[in-house]
């Protein structure tokens, strides 16, 4: 038995739908409650739907009783301040798991790659029940940054650049996609991402919004991304030689590594916990 999932998926593991008309809606997420939550990079997250309602971001198997990543309870005072927000998350029909918006602080290029990573979005998730995927609708005005994704961390080759202008709207099958976003600034970055359950109700969403399984990725100058691959790969090293000179296993780390706190790999291939 395997898990339902969406063909639209198929070929890449994401895919962008027609933007939303962001201008029409209030800036909601200026007046959410934050949490001091890390995923990769300097970050904190607003949740609106937890695994019990709580201001709180950690993973649903992480409470008593586990959860899979479905059946997100809604955080009664940040539903409170964005409604809009709160039914944008429920448009799609979907089963919503954790639902929240991310608040990115600029970054650079080598960063992301850095900080490039898969979620583990269907622990304890049941087979032949639908498999979790990410919707990301960009809240804010950032035509210059990029939602990386690669099916190979390490390979350039399998990029693709998502641009985020606000309206953006793309879902993503992150436990598939290394994924990470280059958001060069000047402000900070908001954008909703909730965890949706693969479904008839999901498919429909998807398939009335011109749906398009693979864009062209903006280009970026090859010595640029030379450079910053060569500083990822450094910082990736120098973290490996650190954590051995502490007898610890360069494979599972501390405990606190710049990846998402949800990641399926530490960046180093192994299970862990945006």
């Amino acid at each position: 038995m395997s898990y339902v999932t969406l063909p639209i998926f198929d070929e890449t593991g994401y895919v962008v739908v027609d933007s939303y008309d962001q201008d029409q809606d209030p800036r909601e997420w200026q007046d959410l409650i934050y949490v001091d939550w890390k995923s990769s990079g300097d970050t904190r997250f607003s949740p609106i739907a937890s695994a019990y309602g709580d201001v709180e971001c950690d993973g649903f198997w992480n409470h008593t009783p586990a959860k899979t990543d479905k059946d997100g309870v809604w955080v009664p005072e940040n539903v409170e301040r964005a409604p809009r927000l709160t039914e944008r998350a429920q448009e799609p029909g979907a089963n919503v798991g954790r639902c929240r918006v991310i608040e990115l602080q600029p970054n650079t290029y080598a960063d992301a790659i850095y900080n490039l990573h898969r979620d583990d979005n269907n622990r304890l998730n049941v087979e032949g029940t639908g498999w979790i995927v990410r919707a990301f609708f960009n809240l804010t005005d950032n035509p210059d940054s990029m939602m990386i994704l690669r099916e190979d961390k390490d390979d350039p080759s399998t990029e693709t650049r998502v641009p985020l202008p606000a309206g953006a709207q793309v879902v993503i099958d992150t436990q598939r996609l290394y994924h990470a976003v280059w958001h060069p600034g000047p402000q900070p970055r908001y954008c909703l991402i909730t965890s949706l359950e693969s479904g008839p109700e999901l498919d429909t969403w998807i398939s009335a919004r011109n749906p398009v399984p693979r864009i062209e990725s903006p280009a970026i100058d090859p010595v640029m991304a030379q450079d910053a691959y060569d500083a990822a790969e450094a910082k990736r090293a120098a973290r490996a030689a650190a954590i051995a000179a502490q007898g610890k296993d360069p494979r599972f780390g501390d405990g606190s590594m710049a990846m998402a706190e949800d990641s399926v790999d530490s960046g180093m291939e192994v299970l862990s916990e945006a």
